[in-house]
């Protein structure tokens, strides 16, 4: 079945000469900095008209913050410009949700390790639509892949690249594999590791975990049946087995934040190789976000959760804040950033206002300009390894325009400007007049605002059920459907919605 799957997403494009008869995009346009190659390439899909793109997810151990907001939504561009371009994108994003961390964290706070992963995947899903990023074709967890996972350990373990040690721990044979540090472009005998921290049956400290076998303290639930013993995935080995489920053994995109390229895409690439896999064909890795010059991490203790930030500033602000400055480049956050990103998008979005009040362009027009239609230099800059601040210039100069013939009232040119304005801006998931970011409606925005709100007194709710305090759990929902808000519970989580709606 996998492979029908699979086979009927390739199918319709193997004779490359009837691509522009069915809508594929025609000729190499886009370039992208391929982290792989140290250089701009040319992206030329493994099948023409088809984009498939694995981006590295959360790791759901706590609440997100801004810094894994800058992947999230760095690819999301990348998915609405190949999609806007004419192709057919599947990307799938991952939810690691079993790891040391989680099972540390979970123990710390005496909640069962399932309960903390979900818990904090859900505040995910939460703050990527806060932030407008559009939902990936498919979101698979660590969890629900382990049979892939042992599969493809049993491979690499046939092909001769790993080995089993004890108490039935397995680990990959870093010296085995040629390639071995090609990504980053490090040799195996100029990496250094530290030695106090090395497992004792390991062979070499380089080598890297794909089976953990159970340590003393760790929950019986945490660990499955697996030919070398009972026990769990490592990190690496996740990511590679959830890639080649969605995407196959070679596909095109492998997304993620810098801080991830070692060793984490190293050890990814090379377990997936050694199994006799192409893996990844472009490899592009975003900056991360800086708070006074240091990298935004928990471990640093500068974590800006999205829950706080945006009960501060409108979630269009952050977005626009973390997400047009260039993929490659860090962002600088600050008030002082927050405030330049209010500025520029009231300019922007009081065009479109003002501009709608003549005569509102519906949003399927919007979302029907392609690369074509848009202003020249806004599609050359992004398809310039997605250059979002040459983009951004073409789109304050469509405003300037536009302005100016709404000085003269000339209602055909305001319209052309608003249509191309907002078109542009949704590319980069800020048109004004989306459902999103709406700021003429009056009602999308109160029910944007009660949504936050009614979403926060539900996660106090499912704390105070996950605790068994059921008086308290029961006082939200009372104090919710007295506000005529019903609350639905399913297997997916509680829903809720308007009385009589």
């Amino acid at each position: 079945m996998r492979a029908q799957t699979l086979g009927r997403w390739r199918a319709a494009s193997q004779i490359e000469p009837f691509a522009a008869l069915i809508g594929y995009p025609s000729g190499v346009s886009l370039k992208i900095y391929d982290s792989a190659a140290h250089s701009l390439r040319d992206f030329e899909p493994l099948e023409p008209g088809r984009a498939g793109i694995y981006l590295c997810g959360a790791t759901v151990q706590g609440a997100p913050h801004i810094g894994h907001m800058r992947s999230a939504l760095a690819f999301d561009v990348l998915a609405r410009w190949l999609r806007r371009s004419g192709y057919d994108v599947r990307m799938i994003r991952n939810v690691t949700d079993i790891d040391d961390k989680i099972l540390r964290k979970s123990a710390e706070a005496g909640r069962p390790w399932w309960e903390w992963a979900y818990r904090f995947e859900r505040e995910f899903s939460r703050a990527y639509r806060t932030l407008g990023v559009l939902p990936p074709t498919y979101e698979p967890r660590a969890t629900g892949h382990i049979a892939d996972q042992i599969e493809l350990i049993q491979a690499i373990l046939d092909a001769g690249h790993a080995y089993v040690g004890d108490p039935g721990n397995v680990y990959f044979d870093v010296a085995s594999l040629p390639d071995y540090g090609s990504l980053t472009r490090q040799s195996l005998a100029n990496m250094t590791v530290d030695e106090s921290d090395v497992e004792p049956d390991k062979r070499n400290p380089h080598d890297f975990a794909l089976w953990k076998a159970p340590k003393p303290g760790e929950p019986a639930t945490a660990a499955w049946a697996a030919p070398w013993g009972r026990g769990r995935p490592g990190w690496h080995i996740e990511c590679s087995a959830m890639a080649g489920r969605y995407l196959g053994e070679t596909f095109d995109i492998h997304g993620g934040g810098i801080d991830l390229r070692f060793p984490h895409h190293e050890n990814e690439q090379a377990q997936s190789h050694a199994a006799g896999r192409g893996f990844a064909r472009y490899w592009m890795h975003n900056a991360w976000v800086t708070i006074e010059g240091e990298k935004m991490s928990k471990s640093l203790g500068n974590s800006l959760t999205v829950k706080a930030v945006t009960r501060e500033v409108s979630p269009v602000i952050l977005r626009y804040a973390l997400g047009t400055v260039h993929y490659r480049s860090t962002v600088a956050y600050s008030p002082v950033t927050l405030a330049e990103a209010q500025a520029v998008w009231e300019r922007l979005a009081g065009f479109v206002t003002r501009a709608a009040e003549l005569e509102e362009v519906g949003v399927d027009e919007v979302a029907s300009l392609g690369p074509a239609d848009l202003p020249a230099e806004f599609t050359a800059a992004m398809d310039d390894d997605l250059n979002v601040s040459g983009a951004l210039a073409v789109v304050h100069d469509a405003v300037t325009k536009g302005n100016t013939a709404l000085g003269k009232r000339d209602v055909d040119a305001v319209r052309r400007a608003q249509l191309q304005v907002r078109s542009m801006l949704d590319v980069l998931g800020l048109d004004p007049l989306s459902f999103q970011w709406r700021s003429s409606g009056g009602a999308d925005s109160a029910h944007a605002a009660l949504d936050v709100l009614v979403s926060d007194m539900l996660e106090r709710r499912a704390a105070a059920r996950a605790a068994k305090d059921w008086p308290a759990a029961d006082a939200v929902r009372d104090s919710l459907a007295a506000a005529g808000v019903v609350v639905e519970d399913s297997p997916e989580g509680a829903r809720w919605h308007l009385e009589g709606r």
